[in-house]
């Protein structure tokens, strides 16, 4: 019996591609009844916005076996059988080791992706061109147990203006959960070690204006009801859902930019990859200009050494991670007092 499969056109650069997308019947979304086929046409619709967020990046692919209450994995080196149009870029890791990873020139190489059963797009914070130093700090706004989406909307406008006082202007998406991500466009001309500083600087300055609402405790345990600071999420190999990529969340969420002026009346449960194409249309691109000028990281990184000189230190690397200088012990400080 002949393989179920369809053709999609999908303009670019060179012209039209046509795409193959095999099992196009089949269901990712089980609680929404959306299928590969909905996924794939989700992101030819929103096609520019997609590509300019995500384009010209290393990417890491999050890929699905069958639902997204399945089993899944993360591709990092570019799938087998990539066309001849799907570039890759060779990135180091942590570990110093080096690998190609995907880089979308073009919304066809997205949708390629999606054939492969990709359904979540993480990008990293560097070009392809220049993939050791950023050109965006990211910050990750993450609600504990006990707090909510709306608990991280007033930290959000706090660190708006925390960024706007270091010199910085940002931008801001729903997670497709129940976060935020506040992103400024900077000058690549840092490396991820001293943007990582850069956001643990803007990340205290933050917890010090809102100690009861904010906590850069990495240890779970020390966290509280409060919105957690990830600023390990700027680390080399460290990335978050991309603009207008989906979820892999039942309700089919995306991680979807927002103005400034709509965060205090958004619900990240309505961005989804039925309404986000129309609401691009009707509205446009909120990130459109995002990085039509760059800021600098130098004026945080002077707030870093200010807090180093007053006994703030480095804070704890993801466990994968090699043994970083001046890092704290990566001992549970429970675990620690028990064996104290």
């Amino acid at each position: 019996m002949a393989r179920e499969e369809t053709h999609l056109t999908v303009s670019g650069p060179q012209g039209d591609r046509e795409l193959r997308v095999s099992s196009p019947g089949r269901v990712i979304w089980p609680a929404q009844g959306l299928t590969k086929l909905d996924l794939a046409r989700y992101i030819v619709d929103v096609g520019d916005a997609f590509l300019a967020a995500n384009g010209g990046r290393p990417v890491t692919l999050q890929r699905f076996k069958d639902t997204v209450d399945g089993e899944q994995f993360f591709s990092k080196n570019p799938p087998k059988g990539a066309p001849d149009f799907v570039r890759s870029v060779a990135v180091v890791y942590p570990s110093g080791r080096s690998h190609p990873q995907l880089v979308i020139d073009e919304i066809a190489a997205a949708v390629w992706a999606v054939q492969m059963n990709t359904v979540v797009f993480h990008p990293w914070a560097s070009r392809a061109d220049n993939p050791d130093n950023p050109d965006e700090l990211r910050i990750d706004l993450d609600p504990q147990p006990g707090t909510g989406f709306a608990d991280a909307v007033p930290v959000a406008r706090e660190l708006r203006r925390v960024l706007a006082e270091a010199g910085l202007e940002s931008f801001i998406k729903t997670s497709g959960s129940r976060g935020l991500h506040v992103f400024a466009p900077v000058e690549p001309a840092r490396e991820f070690l001293d943007v990582r500083h850069a956001v643990i600087a803007a990340a205290r300055e933050l917890e010090r204006r809102m100690p009861e609402k904010v906590t850069t405790a990495w240890w779970k345990e020390e966290r509280g009801a409060r919105i957690f600071v990830d600023f390990n999420q700027a680390n080399r190999d460290r990335t978050m859902a991309g603009a207008y990529s989906p979820r892999a969340l039942a309700n089919a969420t995306v991680s979807c930019p927002i103005r400034w002026d709509e965060l205090g009346t958004a619900d990240p449960n309505t961005f989804t990859i039925r309404t986000v194409p129309e609401r691009l249309k009707a509205a446009g691109d909120p990130w459109a200009e995002m990085h039509a000028s760059a800021g600098s990281v130098d004026l945080l990184l002077e707030w870093w050494e200010r807090d180093l000189e007053a006994g703030l230190g480095e804070l704890p690397f993801p466990p994968d991670f090699p043994k970083m200088p001046g890092e704290p012990s990566r001992v549970q400080p429970s675990r620690a007092r028990s064996t104290g």
